[in-house]
């Protein structure tokens, strides 16, 4: 498990059920640049590991996102017989 946290602007709660999903980007960022992927693909790539990530944040506060993956014998290079 390993965190990313900020203290940075915050995702608004009206934007939260959809901050996964590809091309959605937040109502406060502003002028701040980006295509709203980078989160779909951190997603997807964590699924694919068959693991999870979740978040906690609030307007003008920042935002926490919590990456769980789980350990097995293969990422750990141990041969399963």
């Amino acid at each position: 498990m390993f965190l990313i946290k900020d203290q940075g602007i915050g995702i608004p709660e009206s934007d939260q059920p959809h901050l996964f999903e590809s091309f959605q980007r937040a109502t406060n960022v502003g002028q701040i640049q980006g295509t709203g992927l980078g989160l779909a693909i951190v997603k997807k790539s964590v699924e694919l590991h068959q693991g999870t990530i979740t978040f906690e944040s609030t307007a003008s506060q920042g935002t926490t996102f919590i990456v769980r993956l789980p350990i097995t014998a293969e990422s750990l290079g141990i041969e399963s017989h």
